[in-house]
């Protein structure tokens, strides 16, 4: 009985000495981890300070003229950022819109319809497309793609809607092959692994009792899709869409092969363009004087704000997707 009573204290202390390690342990976890959050936001406010401070002269010599201004010539000091402002909208606008069907229709036919021992390959595949640098695809844009487009493609459309009106001006030629469609066609090339990889990597996340049970009642592939696969999983395909518009937003290199770098707004979807992203990465090293350097500095901080402002917008999609579906 003694022993029994003299082990316990030993025992009682050994838990408690446990016990402490765990807090401490769990209380360093902790800090950690916040330190880890605290930095992302000191980083990015950081980053927000640079560029607003950066850009100071450019905004306050020309006020809100410099985003509604088109004009950008250097020589004498005259400069808008409404050219590369339409640029990065359009071509990151066409390029989702080229992608993002095609990008859930591969992940639909990798998760539900391929052949077994096709996927993998099929998906390998896919994936190899995000792993080429961004000038690779610009040197095949601008040599392969774009002559293509020139002599075949272009000319057909620009003869196909000829006398329409509304879509002759946004298909008028000339043919000359790299512009703004050309420029977002391939975006869309290069963002599709992205939307790929995300969307079919979630799809395999419903549980397949969920799907068993809709053919189980006979729904076919496309319900089963439709009304189970895609409700299941809308935040991480809206996640896949966000990731890869924040890719297109800031495409530089192969963007500056193909469309063409002018300073100007044009209704035809053929014509020269220039985007944030390609003045800066253009000019950037050429800019002599402030005004110059401050300008290009504000064009960053212009594509800084569009890319939180798209960002605040798909998380508030995200809320009221939420909330009828709590409903």
């Amino acid at each position: 009985m003694s022993a029994v009573q003299e082990a316990m204290p030993a025992a009682r202390g050994s838990r408690d000495a446990t016990v402490r390690r765990f807090a401490l342990t769990d209380a360093i976890f902790r800090a950690l981890t916040k330190a880890a959050a605290i930095l992302v936001l000191v980083l990015l406010g950081g980053v927000a300070i640079s560029l607003i401070a950066g850009s100071w002269p450019a905004l306050s010599t020309f006020g809100l003229s410099f985003v509604g201004s088109e004009a950008w010539n250097p020589v004498t000091e005259k400069f808008g950022a409404l050219a590369p402002i339409y640029g990065t909208i359009i071509t990151s606008a066409i390029a989702i819109v080229i992608a993002v069907p095609i990008g859930i229709g591969i992940a639909i036919f990798l998760t539900e319809l391929c052949p077994r021992p096709l996927r993998r390959p099929i998906g390998m595949a896919v994936e190899l497309l995000a792993g080429i640098p961004s000038i690779i695809y610009g040197i095949w844009g601008l040599f392969v793609f774009a002559p293509f487009l020139q002599t075949t493609v272009q000319p057909f459309i620009i003869w196909m809607f000829h006398g329409i009106p509304g879509l002759n001006s946004l298909f008028a030629g000339p043919p000359y092959g790299i512009g703004l469609l050309t420029s977002a066609m391939i975006l869309a090339i290069m963002i599709l692994p992205f939307i790929t990889s995300i969307t079919k990597d979630v799809f395999d996340t419903v549980p397949s009792v969920l799907k068993e049970s809709a053919y189980g009642i006979g729904c076919t592939t496309w319900e089963v899709t439709r009304r189970v696969v895609i409700p299941y999983t809308r935040v991480g395909i809206m996640g896949g869409v966000m990731l890869a518009l924040g890719r297109a937003l800031g495409e530089t290199m192969a963007v500056t092969f193909v469309i063409g770098n002018a300073h100007r707004i044009s209704a035809s979807l053929f014509a020269p363009a220039t985007t944030i992203s390609a003045t800066i990465a253009n000019e950037f090293t050429e800019a002599v004087g402030d005004l110059y350097t401050s300008s290009l500095v504000a064009l960053g901080l212009i594509l800084f704000i569009i890319t939180f402002i798209i960002l605040a917008i798909a998380r508030y999609m995200l809320l009221r997707i939420d909330s009828r579906a709590g409903a």
